[in-house]
């Protein structure tokens, strides 16, 4: 059994002598309120803060607390404190249940869910079945979200594989393109079907290379993909990275490397020295964290003057908006609530507010004009709209 508190068994006591029998019965969860004796509304999420995907759940992490210690410092949400709490799943499903039910059972009321794909999966399953709301940051597969209560800050696997192929359509035309993808990982694969589905014919059957488990070596894929011009990577920033440090020399020096969201941060990686990689590296993302000016590079100076040495990457940003959309959401509900209230009824709040017809946040990530913040709204499954914009990591060298 995933939990050791919540679920009560149905004892039925059989009185010979009685004219029936009596059945004391209680659905799971229906009685119980963790946050009863909570005195701060209490922010749960579920990230990878070790392993390959740490610069994910970290970044995520000190997001979170950047903008509800900016909530605090306000007065907090009618006159309530916030409180973070962060379990790490070290981007490994098997450790959901334990992150999840410390979370659920330690009080947690507001939910980003969890950092990356394959865990959201999992928490997803035990979210809805408590009924609890979650507004995740980055875990974009396309079963993430739920009209039944499951919410995504960025953009699903489908949208990003579409959006990809579209700005192919129109900039790339003529280009030998190639793939690179994960075939045992939820993520890459999805955006990649997608990707192809949405290619135009006119650049025929693209050249896919594709890896599995936490291999480092790939020189088969190299050779394979050797005379792309562009290689589409819907792949995380270590193996993209690996890829290119390897593929020096090999591959065609005035090729462009096109990513998603899993390349925040490749600049970043150590023992990667980006500079030294010929090729144009960018991608499709919904903010851009080397802004220096508007919304986006205000979050980007708070951050950076708060943790200077930590990792800063649009995961990272996507948790700040969704800390202050929740915010938001809540401020604009009419509605009453307290640090105890349950986290089912803080779930019938933000969902109603959430697929209203006129909730709009405005945030710093998607396409924000000027000094003016991003327009974000939800659809009633739970997908977010919003702009996005081509990002490029680092410019091609010159020859």
């Amino acid at each position: 059994m995933r939990k050791t508190l919540t679920r009560i068994i149905c004892l039925v006591v059989v009185a010979i002598m009685a004219l029936g029998c009596l059945v004391s019965c209680n659905t799971p969860d229906e009685a119980v309120n963790y946050a009863e004796n909570n005195t701060t509304i209490k922010v749960g999420v579920s990230g990878p803060l070790t392993g390959g995907a740490a610069m994910y759940g970290i970044a995520v992490k000190n997001s979170a607390q950047l903008a509800i210690d900016e909530i605090n410092a306000a007065g907090g949400v009618n006159g309530i404190m916030l409180e973070l709490v962060a379990a790490d799943d070290k981007h490994e499903p098997t450790q959901v249940s334990t992150t999840y039910t410390t979370l659920y059972e330690g009080g947690c009321q507001l939910f980003l869910g969890t950092v990356t794909t394959g865990p959201g999966i999992q928490f997803k399953d035990y979210a809805l079945e408590d009924g609890i709301f979650y507004l995740t940051p980055s875990a974009s597969g396309d079963d993430i979200p739920s009209a039944d209560g499951g919410f995504q800050m960025c953009f699903t696997d489908s949208n990003q594989g579409t959006a990809s192929a579209t700005y192919f359509n129109t900039n790339y035309k003529g280009k030998k393109v190639g793939i690179f993808y994960k075939a045992d990982d939820d993520y890459s694969v999805g955006i990649k079907n997608n990707f192809v589905k949405g290619l135009d014919a006119s650049f025929g059957t693209p050249v896919e290379a594709s890896f599995t488990g936490d291999t480092a070596m790939f020189d088969s894929q190299i050779a394979t993909l050797k005379d792309c011009e562009i290689i589409f990577m819907p792949i995380y920033y270590t193996p993209a990275s690996q890829f290119m440090k390897q593929g020096s020399g090999t591959i065609k020096s005035d090729a462009i490397y096109f990513g998603c969201d899993g390349f925040d941060g490749i600049d970043a990686v150590a023992g990667f020295d980006i500079k030294s990689i010929t090729q144009e590296v960018s991608y499709l993302s919904h903010f851009d964290s080397t802004s220096t000016s508007g919304p986006a590079a205000d979050y980007i100076a708070a951050y950076k003057a708060k943790y200077p040495d930590q990792p800063l990457n649009q995961f990272g940003a996507a948790a700040y908006d969704c800390v202050y959309a929740m915010v938001d959401a809540l401020n604009k509900s009419g509605k009453e609530f307290s640090a105890t209230t349950s986290a089912q009824d803080y779930a019938t709040i933000l969902k109603e507010v959430f697929t209203s017809d006129t909730f709009v946040f405005n945030g710093v990530t998607g396409e924000c004009v000027g000094d003016q913040k991003s327009t974000i709204t939800w659809n009633d499954d739970g997908t977010v709209n919003k702009i996005a914009v081509k990002y490029v990591v680092k410019e091609a060298s010159a020859n």
